[in-house]
């Protein structure tokens, strides 16, 4: 059975430490636009304040795959929770006691966002560590379906947090499931890749872009997510709780739409753990060309939250589907030794241009309007996912079964 995969004793510590930190992070997104929004009432700073958390990440990313290649991957998730849980309450701090200021709250997301780009590397490369190569479908969609049961149960407790008390609470809830993440992975060992003699970062860095570039279903997937984030995610960060505050009843009504989002996410969890279509890209994008756009147009046309919350689901679905695919794909299609660099490429592609859409949408919104700006976004969205679909390799990608064997080295 696809819950076989919690037989194993190093995934269920590593399940334990993603399912506690992914329930805090799921309050973050709603109790940081409610904090910004309260703090000065912009749109704009609030892209701000994400810009700065996800720049160093861009930066840092390719480094941060460099170094999960070459240390225990366990003992830098370690170190990334510890520094993230620092971030996270010196920032509840600063906003419970009425003393935040827009700077200080983005120096403290920069400096999230650098411990993230070392973490993310490593954690995926950390779960083909923890189950042998014929679970790593199962594992990845159960990763996955505890992300995005978090992402139910946290949107809606942070609803509940932002309006009965502060975002600050949000923050500070946050910053203790770090530590509790970090106690669960300081307890995880395992049977850790086999560390190629080190050459210089540069040498490195040179021989994870080759691996990354030499699969055009890779990076052409990449350069989808690359553009469709920029111009499509942004405007929904940023101008979602806008238009929730606004026109849709409030902190409530952006919860439950980021509620909806984690509920199809859970569907399309438990359907990723069994679910093995022989072409998983041609069906993810097929999806993603019609959810995304019409989750925008909803909102830009300020339609009823009853007409917003299934398409919410639909999208959150596409979006676990394609996780559990594509993770299961770079596991087993890339070599262990270079997993985490060609992962730390995924990540920078994913992310390269979003602080500029973030930090554009506030002005952009402010000349066209809000509506034409979704609108318009909706319409990118379209074009991105045909463009990606005429690509063969990613059409017809089919990742083989079964991969090389993974070199293990002692505990």
């Amino acid at each position: 059975m696809a819950w076989g995969v919690l037989r194993e004793g190093p995934f269920r510590l590593l399940f334990a430490a993603r399912a506690v930190s992914s329930l805090g992070d799921r309050l973050v997104p709603v109790a940081l636009a409610f904090a910004v929004l309260e703090l000065t009432g912009s749109v704009t700073d609030l892209g701000l304040v994400i810009a700065a958390q996800t720049t160093p990440l861009i930066l840092l990313v390719l480094f941060g795959g460099v170094w999960a290649d070459r240390l225990p991957r366990r003992l830098v998730m370690l170190t990334s929770d510890c520094v993230r849980a620092v971030a996270q309450a010196i920032s509840a701090v600063l906003l419970l006691t009425g003393s935040a200021h827009i700077w200080q709250l983005m120096v403290l997301q920069a400096l999230y966002g650098a411990a993230e780009a070392f973490f993310g590397p490593a954690s995926t490369a950390v779960v083909a560590e923890t189950v042998p190569t014929e679970q790593l479908q199962p594992a990845n969609a159960l990763l996955g379906l505890t992300d995005n049961a978090a992402s139910i149960a946290g949107p809606a407790l942070a609803g509940v947090i932002v309006s009965v008390a502060s975002p600050g609470w949000g923050l500070a809830f946050d910053a203790v499931t770090f530590l509790v993440s970090g106690a669960f992975l300081l307890a995880l060992r395992v049977n850790a890749t086999a560390v190629q003699p080190r050459r210089s970062t540069l040498t490195e860095l040179r021989e994870g872009w080759r691996a990354f570039s030499s699969r055009r279903w890779l990076w052409a997937s990449v350069l989808f997510f690359t553009l469709y984030i920029a111009l499509v995610y942004a405007p929904w960060q940023v101008l979602g709780p806008q238009v929730a505050r606004e026109d849709l009843g409030g902190a409530a009504a952006w919860a439950a739409i980021s509620a909806s989002l984690g509920a199809g996410a859970v569907a399309g969890g438990l359907i990723g753990m069994r679910w093995r279509p022989r072409l998983p890209l041609r069906v993810a994008f097929l999806v993603f060309l019609v959810s995304g756009p019409a989750l925008l147009v909803l909102l830009g046309a300020h339609a009823p939250l009853v007409a917003i919350i299934p398409i919410a689901v639909l999208d959150g679905a596409a979006a676990s589907l394609f996780n559990a695919w594509w993770f299961t794909a770079q596991q087993i299609e890339v070599p262990a030794d270079e997993l985490s660099r060609v992962s730390s490429w995924d990540y920078l592609g994913s992310l390269a241009f979003e602080p500029v859409g973030l930090i554009a949408v506030g002005p952009v919104a402010a000349v066209i309007g809000v509506t034409s700006t979704l609108y318009g976004a909706a319409a990118i969205g379209v074009v991105l996912a045909v463009g990606v679909l005429l690509v063969p390799d990613v059409r017809n990608f089919s990742h083989r079964e079964t991969g090389p064997p993974l070199t293990r080295v002692g505990a």
